[in-house]
């Protein structure tokens, strides 16, 4: 059987559920440092609800929007990386060749939109509490 990993489907994953690293565990298994370290970013969340007293719940949340976004940038570049270096990497037996094709334009167009959306949304909430206290909402 072949472990062909394919790069639609990593993209994919890193888009949808990048904040949990499911492409990281796909891409090198259950055992990838940084993808337990976006794992980690849920206990984090939980730990700073519990330590505040009724805390904003940006800054409880604060830890998952910053695994989404590195997520996103995680599929922005495995999206980008082009096929010749990607079968190089994750698929170095020959026979299958990774071949991308408009649904992977697609991935990438969503996750810029949405990506840039986020950050965009994070740094204004972050500067808001930052400098007015949350004057802002």
């Amino acid at each position: 059987m072949s472990n062909h990993k394919n790069k639609t489907l990593a993209t994919a994953l890193a888009f949808a559920l990048g904040g949990l690293s499911v492409h990281r565990f796909y891409l090198r298994g259950s055992v990838d440092r940084l993808g337990l370290l976006h794992v980690c970013s849920l206990p984090v969340a939980g730990m700073i609800y519990g330590l505040g007293h009724a805390p904003n719940p940006f800054w409880t949340l604060l830890p998952i929007f910053i695994s989404c976004i590195v997520g996103f940038i995680e599929a922005l570049v495995i999206g980008l990386t082009p096929d010749e270096k990607w079968d190089a990497k994750f698929n170095p037996s020959p026979g299958r060749k990774s071949d991308s094709h408009w649904i992977l334009a697609v991935l990438l167009v969503l996750t810029m939109l949405v990506g840039a959306t986020s950050v965009i949304a994070t740094l204004s909430r972050l500067f808001d509490l930052l400098w007015t206290g949350g004057a802002y909402g």
